[in-house]
């Protein structure tokens, strides 16, 4: 008899009693074949846990192959949630539970496992032929990976689910398709979350197919029902609610947030919202929610490619619009030339860069934070822009608010900044009032008061800020373009010591900028013996991370950048105010170059990964607990 299966069979019949172990946090891995629908199955969960009350947060991972070879390596995919009754900021660094419904992904995620992870298997998938195709060289998996202190609950999942379903007529490929709904089934009784939330949602997701309904409620009952059968084999979990303030709740990720402050931006300037937009990986799913948002006045279309996306939102913004674009760092590269065009016009653009690895297509499913420096110089001539960068999922709706806010109040193009784990990883989120958020009010030519005759280019005096004159308005026919214009006349202008102040009038409007967004603020100790410096994406394992020193007696603190181009007007008081200082980031030390560029006599310690997956807690603690210590 197999190993696997002798291990198996001597933990159910154990005569323990069930152990009902209650937790403060714990992480869960689904992980198979790209087609065995694993972020359906976690995403599932990662809901019920939050109806349930937990707070969580999750991180789809996915191979860039359409569909690699079954079982194999490369096809894996997986989706991790953390959950917990206290706040949670990250996805976690290592599993509680894992998921495996083959040897690739056990092998696959074999680094991620704890000493005493529980691992659910499909025994029906681990056949001599799967082993090989996962490159093992026994029978013995676990053995061979030196995993011998999980816990294993191994069960023929395709088997039952073929035998469970014979009633309802379907093939074995169709039958088959519902085995993650057994998988989640047996998650839900570990954590004892009853079933009748996720049924819940199975009904919502395939309201048109009664029959696929019947047929995964069926499994996941399935599912359910056998981990009460073997309730003597494992442990089950037990993470209590949490007290949350009342509102209204949802799980997001954070595209569809990001999409929503769009919204509510354009909302409050009184604008309609134009998207214009080509697809790319994994931006994708911002054109997909605002093009389904017809019903608030958004107009979301998708274009022959990048450039004619952003040049038909600039083309918006011109006849009054808030024009956004969307991309990741390959697109970006090719709106350069566009950007440079809504810099010299002096319109608002929003331009929403969801980072991934690189250079050229690189890791289009993993995420980076490698187009910063892109982002601040990557287009010809003296050309500023504004740049944002979103920290959390939740964060996505608060970024592209101010994004969208300060593009029209000060008449320029945003650079948003967010990258692929924030993008698709979610969080709870309680729906924002609208009414707390601040208003945003379109410079209208209508409201020039100067002494001269208006102009394209008359400049409100404190702000430098040109007035919009919204195209086909009476009275305000005007041309702009990409030619440079004279600072009084409007009129295009080669003359040199013109040109020398429009570049300096440009960059000076964005300098202002740094008078009407907030201040730089840090969290943890005031006397802190190191200050970690981090932006964007990374700020939930950083927070944690100086939580957990924090816990071993060490003083840290943290300030997180969410506006870098200006930079916040204490931003040099706050970081002169420590004596070390670490910058952390997934790039080679763009951040930190920049804020030395921009603060004289700024020298400080650098963490940098390029892994294409997100920090992990555990090493941050290490290295920075090295730079307190020397």
């Amino acid at each position: 008899m197999p190993p696997l299966i002798v291990y198996n069979t001597i933990l159910y019949f154990m005569a323990e009693q069930t152990k009902v172990m209650t937790l403060e946090k714990v992480v869960v891995r689904f992980s198979g074949d790209s087609g065995d629908g694993m972020q359906l199955s976690g995403t599932i969960f990662s809901n019920l846990s939050a109806i349930f009350g937990n707070e969580i947060s999750t991180f789809p991972d996915f191979p860039a192959e359409i569909r690699a070879p079954q079982g194999s390596l490369s096809g894996v995919s997986g989706f991790q949630v953390h959950l917990g009754s206290r706040k949670i900021f990250t996805p976690g660094d290592k599993a509680d539970v894992l998921v495996a419904m083959n040897p690739a992904a056990l092998k696959v995620n074999v680094k991620y496992l704890k000493p005493d992870t529980i691992v659910i298997i499909d025994t029906d998938s681990f056949k001599k032929e799967d082993l090989e195709k996962a490159q093992f060289a026994t029978d013995d998996p676990f053995g061979e990976l030196g995993l011998t202190t999980v816990q294993v609950v191994a069960a023929p999942v395709s088997s039952m689910v073929k035998e469970g379903l014979a009633e309802f007529g379907l093939d074995n490929k169709s039958a088959l398709r519902c085995k993650n709904m057994f998988a989640l089934g047996l998650v839900c009784w570990l954590f004892e979350r009853p079933l009748e939330g996720a049924i819940h949602l199975l009904e919502s997701k395939f309201a048109k197919k009664p029959g696929i309904v019947k047929a995964n409620i069926k499994v996941l009952t399935d599912g359910y029902n056998y981990g009460n059968n073997i309730d003597a084999s494992v442990s089950t979990y037990r993470i209590e609610s949490k007290k949350t303030a009342p509102g209204f709740y949802t799980d997001v990720n954070g595209n569809k947030a990001l999409s929503y402050g769009l919204i509510a931006a354009a909302e409050k300037a009184g604008l309609r919202l134009f998207l214009g937009s080509y697809p790319i990986t994994p931006a994708t799913d911002i054109l997909h929610e605002l093009s389904g948002r017809k019903e608030l006045g958004v107009k979301g279309l998708q274009f022959e490619d990048e450039i004619a996306g952003v040049s038909t939102a600039i083309g918006a913004s011109f006849a009054g619009a808030l024009g956004v674009t969307s991309t990741s760092g390959p697109g970006l590269a090719l709106k350069s030339e566009a950007i440079g065009l809504a810099v010299i016009a002096e319109l608002p653009l929003v331009v929403v860069d969801v980072q991934r690895g690189g250079p050229s297509t690189g890791l289009p499913t993993k995420s980076e934070q490698t187009d910063l420096m892109q982002a601040l110089y990557g287009r010809n001539g003296e050309s500023p822009v504004v740049v944002i960068a979103a920290a959390t999922p939740t964060d996505c709706f608060d970024a592209a608010f101010w994004a969208g806010k300060l593009a029209v109040e000060h008449m320029t193009p945003v650079i948003l900044l967010s990258d692929s784990f924030i993008a698709n990883g979610s969080s709870a989120w309680k729906l924002p009032d609208l009414d707390t958020y601040p208003a945003v009010k379109p410079p209208y030519a209508d409201q020039y008061k100067g002494e001269q005759v208006w102009k394209p280019y008359r400049r409100n005096p404190d702000t430098l800020v040109r007035y919009w004159a919204v195209s086909g308005t009476e009275g305000f026919a005007h041309r702009i373009g990409g030619l440079e214009k004279d600072y009084n006349t409007s009129a295009i202008s080669t003359e040199a010591m013109n040109h020398q102040k429009m570049v300096e009038t440009r960059q000076a409007k964005i300098d202002r900028i740094a008078e009407f967004i907030p201040a730089l603020e840090v969290s943890g100790d005031t006397d802190a013996d190191l200050l970690i410096v981090g932006w964007g994406g990374t700020y939930g394992h950083l927070y944690e991370a100086m939580e957990t020193m924090h816990e071993r007696g060490l003083k840290v603190a943290l300030a997180h950048f969410k506006f870098i181009n200006p930079l916040p007007k204490n931003t040099e008081e706050v970081l002169k105010r420590y004596g070390k200082v670490v910058v952390a980031e997934q790039n080679k030390g763009q951040f930190a170059n920049y804020l030395r560029s921009n603060i004289a006599g700024f020298n400080p310690y650098k963490f940098n990964r390029v892994k294409g997956q997100p920090f992990v807690v555990s090493r941050l603690v290490e290295e920075f607990t090295k730079i307190v210590e020397e």
